[in-house]
């Protein structure tokens, strides 16, 4: 090769023979790592934390499909049915609906980067991680940030949310419909035309709750929802789904400065997504396999229905509380309206350490369950029941593991 290049580099000159004699003028620093060759290694494993979930294997199959152009017609053709299935899950007709390269996280960036400005009020209902984190991101864009915080196990009732629009005016709030940190399952119907009245847009957080439990964004008066992909889903992380209201839109259209974030300027990815009736320009190379693997776990919550979803959520949850109040074990939240089907939360036993039941389960069982986050740590055990995964059979899987994790994990000395 490098003879070639010699003879090439004649007809090329001196620019060009440097070149050559720069190619091999050093020595490679870095071998090889020994572990990239050796064969990839993945255990089997039942995700019952509160996601990632397992995939389902016709999303496995998704996964595994050659590559396409992330600006061929095909691919914009999967874009739109995406769109559409998004518009589905979430019950809206609103245009301007599509799917972000990016976590739960980056939805929830994409919707405050692009509808806030420094010195904006920002209301915040603050009772678990994700609260706290959308809270983190408003000051970061220099919102005035106000708030809500209640202790883990709390919801915001209309009353909270109407003295916090009284006080302190915000162009929006933040809630979670299902936050995950603690098991709690925050009510909407009334909170989004409790917010026009003050003349203020809802923003919602349904990561953790989409497709298993009844959600209606326009009904709602909802007008920012996003969601992730990994969840009920039972999609690969990476892709979240997010869809925004006329009134979010004139807000975002409207803006006096750009937003902060390029990758998640709202303008260029209605564009990409075709939202805004103009040819497509390039802004970023989409995530063309996850979006096939997006697109199939749409398809299958199409096929079985929302009613049908959150059912199966509903009658699972139910039976895994029934086991675990059997094995003497106490719900974190106390009171049964407010409970997040997906992620059911209970009171870390006392007398042991949460770690030490979480690793038995996970290393003689191979079932992931997980402790608490963020202001939950500490407090509960976490167990999901997502999409696929949200089976009578699984519950008994985790409750058996459960039931050998007390009789063999240490207790503390009291």
């Amino acid at each position: 090769m490098f003879r070639a290049l010699a003879r090439a580099s004649v007809a090329l000159g001196p620019q060009a023979v440097g070149w050559v004699r720069n190619m091999a003028s050093h020595q490679l620093l870095v071998a090889p790592p020994k572990a990239l060759l050796k064969p990839l290694s993945i255990p089997n494993r039942l995700l019952l934390g509160p996601g990632p979930s397992n995939l389902a294997p016709r999303i496995l199959v998704a996964g595994g499909l050659q590559m396409i152009g992330h600006m061929h017609k095909e691919m914009f053709q999967i874009m739109d049915e995406i769109k559409q299935g998004i518009q589905y899950v979430f019950q809206t007709k609103n245009p301007l609906t599509l799917a972000i390269s990016g976590s739960g996280h980056c939805a929830l960036e994409a919707a405050l980067f692009n509808l806030l400005e420094p010195g904006d009020s920002f209301l915040v209902g603050a009772n678990g991680i994700w609260g706290q984190r959308a809270a983190d991101i408003g000051e970061r864009i220099g919102a005035q940030v106000h708030p809500m915080i209640k202790d883990p196990g709390g919801h915001y009732t209309l009353q909270d949310v109407e003295e916090g629009l009284a006080r302190h005016k915000p162009v929006l709030l933040f809630l979670t419909q299902g936050e995950s940190s603690s098991g709690v399952l925050q009510p909407l119907d009334g909170y989004g035309a409790l917010c026009h009245r003050y003349q203020c847009l809802l923003l919602v957080d349904s990561v953790a709750s989409l497709g298993g439990v009844p959600i209606y964004m326009d009904q709602q008066g909802i007008d920012v929802l996003y969601s992730g992909s990994q969840k009920v889903l039972n999609a690969p992380p990476g892709t979240s789904l997010i869809s925004f209201s006329d009134k979010a839109k004139n807000k975002i259209y409207s803006r006096k400065t750009k937003p902060v974030s390029f990758y998640l300027d709202m303008k260029w990815l209605a564009n990409i997504w075709g939202c805004d009736d103009q040819p497509r320009i390039y802004h970023h190379t989409t995530p063309v396999v996850s979006l096939y693997s997006l697109r199939e776990s749409l398809a299958l919550m199409a096929e079985q229905g929302l009613e049908n979803s959150w059912r199966q959520h509903r009658e699972a949850t139910a039976y895994l509380q029934e086991r675990l109040q059997g094995l003497g074990l106490q719900l974190f939240v106390k009171d049964p309206a407010i409970r997040l089907p997906t992620v059911t939360t209970v009171a870390a036993p006392t007398g042991y350490n949460w770690r030490d039941i979480v690793n038995y389960v996970m290393d003689h069982f191979d079932i992931e369950i997980t402790g608490g986050l963020g202001p939950s740590l500490g407090k509960v055990l976490r167990i999901g029941l997502l999409g696929c995964n949200a089976t009578r059979e699984n519950v008994d899987r985790v409750i058996h593991a459960l039931q050998e994790a007390l009789q063999h994990c240490p207790r503390n000395k009291l």
